[in-house]
């Protein structure tokens, strides 16, 4: 069997909300759905209606189990002969669905939908273990602060980013950046979280995680519902018809010290970029799952990156939009498709994902155009 790259050549996500608000009735399959429907006629609009959608994979980070990706197609009205699988690698799991796709497309595969989805409003309560007992096993913003403490990233640096996330997504909001990306759900076509966030507010605000601590409420990411998933070809399809996409041109999944989970994009962006021969010089966009703006200030330290540089969550990220675990890796690949091929602003794109647990995960993605 000869090997096919990868292209994602369209992408969708439903507007980010915050859990119990506007999408609180809607579990995975039903925030799935639409965005399954739309890709599929944006398939068809790019003339691809005689290609074969091979699967269906969406990653998921908390649900009650039964395959909700299977269920997704089903309740979206797509054919029934196409298959599903949900994966788990928590808030790295929809970025790592486009990886696993990415493959299948590698072998054969003529088209497949990958993604992720996050209920955090009808999903399960409670926490599952990261790691076994035995082995440093702290809820993510416990591991923030930890590493905000020992980093000495004060308070004012961080909420100092976490308002640049909120103006830079209002801004993109206000100019129908995200417009082209969003499929509504409800009539509901905007993300509910993005805000001005006042300094002085932000100050008075109480540690989340500690007492007195330095992450809050306001320069954390929020817990959101949402879904987002891209449709890819095989390059030989997307030349023949002559579109343009974003090729997958690197994969890289690491597992750190479980202690320091929020670090796992360092290793990974490190990995993926020696792997491919390239610097951080060479990437025009970088999305990076804002979890915590004091894990993304280091982030920024060890990659030896400006807190302000422009080509980083450059619409604002999860700070802003909200974090819907299983679905935010697949927001990041959105997010490059509509930078990199909507509005042609660049070449080269990389996201990036900290996972609980103690790993990480980063693709490369190339525009190529026909």
């Amino acid at each position: 069997m000869t090997s096919s790259a990868a292209v994602i050549v369209g992408a969708r996500r439903t507007p980010i909300t915050s859990a119990g608000h506007q999408l609180r009735s809607h579990d995975i399959e039903h925030l799935t759905a639409p965005v399954l429907a739309r890709l599929h006629q944006d398939l068809i609009h790019l003339g691809l209606s005689d290609v074969e959608i091979n699967d269906v994979i969406i990653g998921v980070a908390r649900d009650r189990g039964g395959n909700p990706a299977r269920r997704a197609i089903l309740a979206a009205g797509l054919d029934q002969s196409i298959p599903g699988a949900t994966v788990d690698r928590q808030c790295g799991s929809g970025l790592d669905a486009i990886a696993i796709a990415a493959g299948h497309v590698s072998f054969g595969a003529s088209c497949v939908i990958a993604g992720g989805a996050e209920s955090a409003s009808t999903g399960p309560t409670g926490r599952s273990a990261f790691a076994p007992e035995g082995f440093p096993d702290p809820d993510m913003g416990v591991a923030a602060q930890y590493l905000a403490d020992q980093r000495g990233i004060e308070r004012p640096r961080q909420d100092a980013y976490a308002r640049q996330s909120h103006n830079r997504a209002m801004s993109a909001a206000d100019n129908g950046v995200f417009d082209d990306e969003i499929a509504a759900i409800d009539g509901i076509v905007r993300d509910s979280r993005p805000r001005e966030l006042k300094p002085e507010v932000m100050a008075r605000m109480p540690g989340a995680f500690a007492e007195g601590g330095s992450i809050s409420a306001a320069n954390a990411c929020g817990v959101s519902d949402g879904a987002a998933a891209v449709a890819m070809v095989s390059d030989s399809i997307a030349q023949q018809h002559q579109l343009s996409g974003l090729l997958i041109r690197g994969i890289a999944r690491v597992g750190i010290n479980p202690a320091e989970p929020a670090l796992g994009p360092v290793s990974a962006i490190t990995r993926l970029l020696t792997e491919s021969s390239l610097t951080l010089d060479s990437i025009d966009r970088i999305e990076i799952t804002e979890a915590f703006a004091g894990q993304m200030c280091a982030i920024f330290d060890d990659l030896a990156l400006s807190d302000s540089d422009p080509r980083v969550c450059a619409d604002g990220g999860a700070l802003a939009l909200g974090h819907p675990w299983g679905a935010s890796g697949a927001v990041l690949m959105v997010r490059l498709f509509s930078a990199l091929v909507t509005h042609d602003q660049g070449r080269l794109g990389l996201a990036a994902c900290a996972i609980a647990g103690g790993q990480g995960i980063a693709v490369l993605v190339e525009r190529v155009q026909p």
